[in-house]
């Protein structure tokens, strides 16, 4: 094993570096800590496959491994902790590291460590941020960049900073987790798509949501860029939720440009520097076009996503990427930022079409696991419409979606552990019928209620953990029935 040198991370002591979790950003983290010289011990509180396989390979490369628990007094003995993104800072392990004054980094921030001359783009949000990840990293590879999509996306960064030649670009999508547990975050452009509650379940309030959000800016200076919501006044009024912007007027160091949908005649947008120029990137509704730094880019039409929401994501990605260099602003460069807009497709699981069986289109957006995303899917529905709505609550009410369910939605089905909360918000206002946790039961019943020109929309406002492993397999379920209505789940 090739050695590196050690990495500057944040020890209150001398020893080893426990690592927390052994997924993929686990199991990616600690090889590259043992790699740059560190004594680590990796532990995990299950015994899945796939920890025992991520045993295997780090023990061979002299990891200590505990694949099915945690030694809590050697955690609290660590030098530093490094938390898998999915563990909750409340679990024994962090909790003793805290209790410890043990410091505690994520995954991203040993891999930003490992990697200090990397240019990025770090895309934050509640919803889009996936989507505009991947455009983000399209447009710079159309550009001619070796520049892969990593972080919440699904590619630990960790795994790109073991590479021998490292990446000289990433598309870095951040979760609110991840920029918790990110100190040392400095993008070449940030990017905030949009705010509004989520994972409630995990914090406390909103409050401490857009906090963990705002940590994006915590190393602004001069020479940052941001990428900003124009139409979003909880992102306009972020940054002033980070302890280090907390005077009400301090305005966030760097460049500050704003993508807007709205139009720009309707309101005017106050950002975190001054006022926000829509011209930055706007959605000229009359002309049909998306506009970026004062010129046409792009028809509307010629962009293959649906809603006004993945317009706002084009912009965002578009803007961020032509402000990331000046290389990227010339003639030629938009015009090769244009045609890969039109090349984009669709993600999985995000209003992903996924077949018209007997006049039925059903489209899959599983990947909606909060009210707003939902809100945003209904948005785009021009037809009568069957909402899939249900999983496991993430703690905000269901009611937000009554304005846009009473103009297209046919019936809502409610289902699994949210059902019940589905119905007392909605029933009443819309046609809600309550369902059990057969997610093939919900197909049949889809089927039998739609008819030719109908839509089936799964668009869950919820996670998918009653149910499911995670929202992928929810989706591909639902690809998998909607063409064949009567296979029914495997035993």
């Amino acid at each position: 094993m090739t050695r590196r040198p050690p990495l500057p991370l944040p020890a209150g002591r001398p020893g080893e570096v426990a690592v927390v979790g052994l997924g993929a950003s686990g199991r990616a983290a600690a090889e590259l800590l043992r790699r740059h010289g560190h004594a680590v011990y990796a532990s995990d509180a299950g015994a899945a496959p796939r920890a025992r396989e991520a045993a295997q390979a780090l023990t061979a490369l002299g990891v200590d491994v505990q694949p099915d628990g945690h030694d809590l007094a050697r955690i609290a003995r660590a030098a530093c902790v490094v938390a898998s993104p999915g563990v909750p800072p409340e679990a024994p392990p962090l909790a003793a590291a805290r209790e410890a004054g043990v410091p505690v980094v994520g995954e991203l921030e040993v891999a930003l460590l490992a990697m200090p001359t990397l240019r990025y783009v770090a895309v934050t949000g509640t919803n889009g941020k996936t989507t505009t990840t991947a455009l983000v990293g399209h447009l710079l590879r159309a550009l001619g960049h070796e520049a892969p999509d990593a972080g919440n996306i699904g590619t630990p960064l960790a795994s790109l900073a073991l590479r021998d030649a490292p990446p000289p670009w990433v598309a870095l999508e951040m979760s609110s987790f991840q920029l918790h547990d990110t100190p040392s975050v400095k993008p070449t452009v940030g990017v905030v798509t949009n705010l509004s509650p989520d994972h409630l379940d995990r914090y406390p309030d909103v409050a401490a949501y857009y906090a963990d959000k705002a940590r994006l800016f915590a190393n602004a200076d001069a020479g940052s860029r941001w990428v900003l919501n124009a139409d979003d006044a909880a992102v306009l009024g972020l940054f002033h939720r980070w302890p280090g912007f907390a005077d009400a007027h301090a305005t966030l160091p760097g460049s500050v440009h704003g993508f807007s949908v709205a139009d720009p005649e309707r309101h005017a947008a106050i950002g975190p520097a001054g006022p926000l120029r829509f011209a930055d990137a706007h959605y000229d509704r009359t002309r049909g076009t998306l506009v970026v730094l004062g010129s046409p880019l792009l028809d509307r039409a010629a962009l293959p996503l649906m809603g006004d929401h993945n317009v706002a994501n084009a912009l965002a990605a578009a803007l961020a990427v032509a402000v990331a260099d000046p290389a990227h602003r010339t003639p030629d460069a938009r015009a090769v930022i244009a045609r890969a807009l039109a090349s984009f497709r669709a993600l999985a699981h995000r209003l992903e079409a996924v077949g018209t069986f007997d006049g039925v289109t059903w489209i899959n957006d599983s990947k909606a696991t909060n009210v707003a995303s939902t809100q945003v899917a209904l948005a785009g529905m021009s037809r009568p419409t069957i909402l899939l709505l249900g999983g496991r609550h993430k703690g905000d009410p269901y009611t937000p979606l009554i304005p846009e369910l009473n103009r297209c939605a046919k019936v809502v089905l409610a289902y699994g552990e949210a059902a019940p909360l589905v119905e007392r918000d909605l029933a009443g206002f819309v046609p809600v019928e309550r369902l059990g946790s057969s997610f093939d039961e919900v197909m049949q019943r889809a089927r039998a209620v739609s008819a030719p020109g109908d839509v089936v929309l799964l668009s869950p406002a919820c996670s998918s953990y009653d149910m499911f492993a995670n929202y992928e397999e929810r989706g591909a379920t639902f690809r998998r029935l909607a063409a064949v209505g009567d296979q029914t789940l495997p035993a």
